[in-house]
């Protein structure tokens, strides 16, 4: 993989099985994956760019399968099918050591996947990302927007939807905030999003019990108003871990990277230097357990 320097930034788009994903590359050092929330972009990530530069390491901003600037998704798929193609991402970003994985909502659903494969994560931060399904109410709701969001775009009650789900109030009265979300909104094609939707959240499957699988070194993130994962939920999932520990953001609800970059990041920074020299054995390329 070529070098950058600590602040240019470039893009790459590599093929996967589930489509060529759109990757923005920056620094070099220490392989780094942010993989965003369902819905949105690598763009969610910006307000914590600023903060990231000048590390010794590489970051590398992944639009998820069907978002953002990565090849439309055209068929049904599943998490553990995106983790399959993260895989690949990683091969063809010629990754060769275990990575820091980030993860915002569905990253940290991804990222779950990946921590139980021997060889391919260092690190997991799982941030906003419930083990379990999602609950019947909102369940209910997606699926009675879903034909609109097919038919017209996240435009409209569809958008007004997504916003309160993933901004407090306060955060989605930013005019900075909200431009970036809506910008995520509108890159993907209906059909593209859509397929998302049913893949990776209304198909998005329990996974309490693989959680004790997770065998690498692991950080819960929750904020204080999302209800299907509270506090106590992240604490609890972080018990089933064997390597974990759980903390929160304030006034955030979805979008923690967006709405609280700061607060998040020292989180972050405070779990990386708890691993110290954690040994980087050889990418294994997708073993699994």
């Amino acid at each position: 993989m070529t070098t950058t320097s600590p602040t240019e930034e470039h893009a790459a788009d590599i093929a996967t099985r589930l489509g060529r994903l759109h990757v923005r590359i920056i620094g070099s050092g220490r392989p780094t994956v942010l993989w965003p929330s369902m819905f949105v972009d690598s763009h969610t990530w910006d307000r914590l760019l600023p903060h990231l530069v000048g590390r010794e390491r590489q970051f590398f901003l992944v639009d998820g399968p069907g978002l953002g600037r990565s090849e439309p998704l055209l068929r049904q798929s599943t998490i553990t099918e995106a983790a399959d193609a993260a895989l690949d991402l990683l091969r063809g970003l010629e990754v060769t050591t275990p990575v820091d994985w980030v993860g915002n909502a569905f990253g940290g659903h991804v990222g779950f996947k990946l921590a139980a494969r021997p060889g391919v994560l260092r690190s997991l931060v799982a941030i906003s990302a419930p083990a379990e399904p999602i609950p019947a109410g909102q369940r209910r709701q997606i699926r009675l927007l879903l034909p609109l969001l097919r038919t017209v775009g996240a435009t409209g009650p569809v958008r007004s939807a997504v916003l309160a789900a993933m901004l407090t109030e306060a955060a989605a009265a930013d005019d900075e905030i909200r431009r970036i979300v809506v910008e995520s909104l509108a890159r993907p094609t209906r059909r593209s999003l859509a397929g998302g939707v049913r893949s990776f959240i209304l198909n998005r499957a329990d996974v309490t019990a693989e959680l004790a699988d997770v065998q690498v070194p692991s950080l819960f993130v929750a904020s204080d108003d999302r209800g299907d994962w509270s506090p106590e939920d992240a604490a609890r999932a972080a018990e089933l871990a064997p390597y974990a520990s759980a903390v929160t953001v304030p006034a955030a609800r979805t979008l923690v990277p967006l709405e609280q970059p700061r607060r998040l990041l020292e989180y972050i920074d405070e779990f990386w230097r708890t691993l110290g020299d954690v040994p980087a054995e050889p990418f294994a390329g997708g073993r699994r357990p």
